[in-house]
């Protein structure tokens, strides 16, 4: 098991866990495994999102870098997926996110990108462990006319909208649609307007003022309670909630109904296979994707491939065989021909110029796929003892217990989280009061058993 890295880089709370010595030495230890083989001086991109220790993780992430000889552009406050396409854009050697995406204001977290946009391998993030705890550290250390530079990078913006002109061009432009943007006071406050301005929508958008510590404050994707009930206030046709830093997207139909990241992949696979650009017919998911996925692709004869939990997982997937669609229930929707990460604002837009081609209300298009009652409770527990739920035989018994009952007309599927103290319970069944009761049960369970 990795000391720092979960499934989305490095996640805790910040100043506390997430300590500026401790981003320091990542800084270094990073700046170091992943442009170990070039022969020029480095040159590193890093974006943050709207949180208040953004500033003191970014200053600590900066002196790693300069320390080690490497040169940074601070993009300042910017989506998860602009970050990775600027890092391809601009020829950087590599990248990283400062975000905790979906958590409340008081996490914060670390992640690096390659210098081909993507999420570096789990190999790599071991590596860079490795460094950060070994007395290797000290010795990579520039001097004098070595010592790296910093500047202001957060023009770059702009190249990120003129993404999505090239992508769409007039496609989006005069349409009857009148949708609802909720940005979490994240990331995405300001780009998203901006994007949904050039591209000529009607759109309004909500929680659109960070503060620091408001982010996913009962807003954006986490709480999709807040877009759908303004969507019915203002009957509104569509509803789109994005995550803290921009690298999910949810929706909701024209009723408050959820759209969660299961349907939108539904309605981009039917979308696209009429169009016959979803390459090999596939779609890649993770095994979190709801029962009625795999009847929906087998109906239209889409050969559906299944990964572990963790966008990082889908996108190897996609890469080794050749697949362009893939992603996760959470919202995570890697459009490979034009992003190699999940990008929020992307997702979304592609899911309005579906729902127009397809000439359907969104709660039509919402219909596609039939998802079955789903639950997923968290057990809160101890950090070190997430894992000892495979160890504990009373545990172990229950979920013996849970499998059988529910195997054929059902599932079970435990994990513990990648990011949080946490085991995440998820059972699909055919009634959500009763999923809902046995879920609880084995949660109840979990947490007397490891807190």
């Amino acid at each position: 098991m990795r000391k720092y890295f979960g499934t989305d880089g490095i996640r805790r709370i910040a100043n506390l866990e997430l300590t500026p010595d401790l981003v320091f030495r990542v800084a270094k230890a990073g700046a170091y495994v992943l442009t170990k083989h070039s022969n020029h001086v480095p040159t590193i991109l890093i974006g943050r999102d709207t949180r208040i220790s953004g500033s003191l993780i970014e200053s600590a992430m900066t002196a790693g870098f300069l320390s080690y000889g490497a040169n940074v552009k601070l993009l300042g406050v910017m989506p998860t997926p602009a970050v990775a396409y600027l890092t391809k854009r601009l020829n950087a050697d590599a990248s990283v996110v400062i975000s905790a995406s979906h958590n409340t204001f008081e996490f914060n977290g670390v992640k690096y990108f390659s210098n081909q946009g993507m999420k570096i391998p789990d190999e790599i993030e071991e590596e860079i462990e490795e460094i950060m705890d070994s007395e290797k550290l000290s010795t990579l250390m520039a001097v004098n006319d070595k010592i790296g530079v910093s500047e202001e990078a957060s023009r770059y913006l702009y190249q990120y909208v003129q993404f999505f002109k090239d992508i769409f061009g007039n496609d989006l432009k005069n349409t009857s649609l009148k949708i609802g943007i909720d940005t979490a006071n994240g990331a995405t406050s300001d780009v998203a307007g901006m994007i949904f301005s050039e591209l000529g929508l009607d759109f309004e958008v909500i929680h659109h003022n960070p503060n620091g510590i408001n982010i996913n404050e009962k807003c954006g994707s986490t709480h999709l309670e807040a877009i759908s009930a303004y969507v019915r206030e203002h009957q509104l046709d569509l509803g789109i909630a994005y995550d803290g830093d921009g690298d999910r997207c949810l929706a909701v139909d024209e009723n408050g109904e959820v759209m969660d990241g299961d349907i939108i992949m539904a309605i981009l696979t039917e979308f696209l296979k009429k169009q016959n650009k979803l390459k090999k017919d596939s779609l890649v998911v993770t095994v979190m994707s709801n029962l009625g996925m795999k009847k929906y692709t087998r109906e239209k004869g889409i050969n559906l491939v299944s990964t572990k939990v963790g966008d990082r997982y889908v996108l190897e997937e996609m890469l080794k065989n050749g697949y362009n669609l893939g992603g996760e229930q959470s919202g995570h929707v890697i459009l490979l021909d034009y992003n190699p990460t999940g990008d929020g604002i992307l997702t979304s837009l592609m899911l309005i110029k579906a729902i127009l081609a397809m000439k359907m209300k969104a709660s039509e298009a919402r219909k596609i796929v039939n998802i079955y009652p789903q639950v997923l409770i968290n057990a809160v527990v101890s950090f070190d003892k997430k894992m000892d739920y495979e160890k504990d035989e009373e545990i172990k018994q229950k979920i013996e217990e849970l499998e059988k009952e529910f195997a054929g007309n059902g599932r079970v599927l435990i994990r513990p989280s990648g990011t949080e103290p946490k085991v995440r319970v998820m059972i699909e069944g055919e009634n959500q009061e009763y999923i809902t009761q046995r879920a609880q049960e084995l949660v109840d369970l979990i947490e007397r058993k490891l807190k």
